[in-house]
């Protein structure tokens, strides 16, 4: 079975050297007393819960998955998921960044994104369920009535009651202007909701007392496509004056799908037949308030990656370590054993070390992100906040995607060096190759966050955004040029940054001309500006090492180790992703449909 070790050691590198983060939170009035000391305990106490608690029933929850009682509906989770799940919410972890106004610990977004990142690595399929709470409860706190407030918050803060969100139907995935579930308004001002959804992640299950559906569906005089969708919240039990459980609502789980992974989590059918609704924002502004909440998954989803990776890498490295099998092609390193520990050969080290540079890179970015959407939501300065949130919102696509794709490729490498073992599901590596997989799907496809990276948040806007991000590699570029120890790491990055806007250029004249050309190009696209992040993000890395590699401390020799792996082995690939972002449109469409 496969182990988990929480890697707190990095995670306060990021936090306190890379990030400064308790001197950036400070300057926040949410959270003018945070200190270091807070930080580390609950990192410390949060690793106990995901390794201790969560890992034990993540092979096993593979195994087993949900079970469906076709009668009464009700999805029963895997043996202890329950358990796991009473333990999560007596010990506070729901609230750990919520309102307190709502029962919330108030924590920032960046300790939450921690927690949550050691519990994807310990069971991603069980933490599907508290983190489409979260988003629910963020939805709802930006957009919901102060009755729904009221009602639903203090009980999604404390993790009582659970949350989902209801978009896709069966005809529909993607393009939600086409979905047709029907909310009829009532004379006692909500609504009765009727429809059926598909692929509702923890849609049903026995964790909680409690589920509260977000659900888009049409009002009878709604406009068509997407500027008719509005938002409801929908409980599976009806909630009383005085907040007790009612009777049961007509929304119920018609089936469960059977999945490649992710298991553990219920990914419900979900079947509206009348069932009561109340508004959520105004009426046809729906997909506003939703997106609050699939930004929140989005960035979640990056997360749920970055777990796998560095659980794979880390299971990985101890077999490497461990397995003997040939001789290193050097000569003997092992003469004491019949063959060497296969993490002599250098293609073993290769794909161990691509997994390590995709993992420790996608956790900067994502910290880094989250430490600008807690000054988005906390700052006292209108224009930090407006700079913070389109920040944000440009690296959100990318959060998603790049590192969703690299856990899909990490994965798979660390499945690989167990050889035939790795494909035996005792050992754990082909769940983590399985579960991946749907990340790089579900939120919106990695090609719908290319388009929505290419052709909104950058052209939509001239680059304006990605100019200013762009300013900050720049400046840290100009910073570090005349040092010669940075030059392997200043040299690279600014050479990305310069192709970077040479590339988006001509893909903007391209597309003034024909907008297919953003589809023809922006996976690559996406792709190249997800390394010039990494490479950002490393080279900044590269620095702190660098300047404590005398310190005797191994840990700044591995993370020097690490950077130069990754500006030397995985930056390049940009080359050819340029070329064939280069390439177009026509070699894409030349061929009649016909002829496919």
């Amino acid at each position: 079975m496969p182990q988990y070790n929480p890697p707190l050691r990095d995670m306060q590198f990021v936090l306190h050297e890379l990030l400064h983060a308790v001197d950036e939170l400070k300057l926040l009035p949410a959270h003018a007393e945070i200190d270091e000391d807070t930080i580390n305990a609950v990192l410390e106490e949060g690793g106990k819960f995901a390794s201790e608690v969560l890992t034990p029933i993540n092979l096993s929850g593979d195994q087993e998955g949900c079970t469906l009682d076709k009668a009464t509906h009700e999805v029963k989770a895997p043996k202890g998921f329950k358990e796991a799940y009473a333990q999560y919410v007596e010990g506070g972890w729901p609230a750990l960044s919520c309102d307190p106004e709502f029962g919330g610990q108030g924590l920032p977004v960046l300790l939450n994104q921690f927690m949550y990142e050691m519990m994807n690595s310990a069971n991603q399929a069980w933490t599907m369920y508290p983190g489409l709470s979260h988003g629910a409860y963020e939805a709802l706190h930006a957009h919901g009535t102060p009755e729904q407030k009221t009602t639903y918050l203090p009980k999604l803060t404390s993790g009582v009651w659970t949350g989902t969100m209801c978009l896709t139907e069966p005809h529909c995935g993607t393009d939600l202007g086409l979905l047709r579930a029907k909310a009829e308004p009532q004379a006692d001002g909500t609504y009765k909701i009727t429809g059926q959804k598909i692929f509702i992640s923890a849609g049903e299950h026995d964790l909680a007392e409690n589920i509260i559906h977000l659900v888009l569906a049409r009002l009878p005089d709604a406009p068509q496509g997407s500027k008719g969708i509005s938002l409801f919240v929908v409980p599976k039990f009806n909630v009383k004056a005085d907040g007790s459980l009612g009777e049961r609502n007509p929304v119920y789980c018609g089936g469960l799908e059977h999945k490649m992974g992710i298991h553990g989590n219920a990914t419900a059918q979900i079947v509206l037949d009348g069932a009561v609704g109340t508004l959520v924002g105004q009426p046809n502004k729906g997909l506003q308030a939703m997106f609050v909440m699939m930004n929140a998954a989005r960035l979640g989803v990056g997360n749920q990656s970055l777990g796998l990776t560095e659980v794979a890498y880390q299971n990985a490295v101890v077999y490497a370590k461990d397995r003997i099998q040939m001789r290193a092609l050097s000569g003997p390193k092992s003469p004491d054993k019949p063959a060497d520990p296969i993490i002599v050969h250098p293609d073993v080290r290769k794909m161990l070390l691509t997994a390590r540079a995709f993992a420790e890179g996608g956790r900067a970015l994502s910290a880094y992100t989250a430490l600008q959407l807690d000054k988005a939501l906390s700052s006292d300065d209108a224009d930090e906040r407006k700079a913070c949130e389109d920040e944000v919102a440009l690296l959100t696509p990318i959060i998603k995607a790049f590192i969703s794709d690299n856990a899909w490729i990490a994965t798979s490498h660390c499945m690989q060096v167990f050889g035939g073992h790795g494909y035996i599901h005792e050992w754990g590596m082909e769940q983590f190759v399985r579960d991946s997989r749907i990340n790089m799907t579900y939120e919106g496809t990695n090609t719908v966050q290319s388009l929505d990276l290419l052709g909104r948040k950058i052209l939509g806007n001239n680059g304006a955004t990605l100019k200013k991000f762009g300013k900050k590699i720049a400046e840290f570029v100009e910073e570090e040029g005349t040092s010669e120890a940075m030059q392997e790491f200043i040299n690279p990055l600014a050479d990305i940054g310069d192709k970077v806007t040479k590339l988006t250029t001509e893909i903007g004249m391209k597309a003034f001309q024909n907008p297919d050309e953003v589809g023809a190009a922006a996976v690559d696209y996406l792709r190249v500006v997800g390394h010039l992040c990494f490479a950002y993000m490393w080279a900044r890395m590269a620095k702190l090492a660098l300047e404590k590699k005398d310190s005797g401390d191994p840990f700044y020799t591995a993370k020097l180790s690490t950077a130069r792996f990754y500006f030397a082995k995985l930056l390049p690939e940009t080359a050819s992703l340029i070329r064939t972002a280069r390439a177009g449109l026509s070699p894409l469409m030349e061929m009649d449909e016909a002829l496919f």
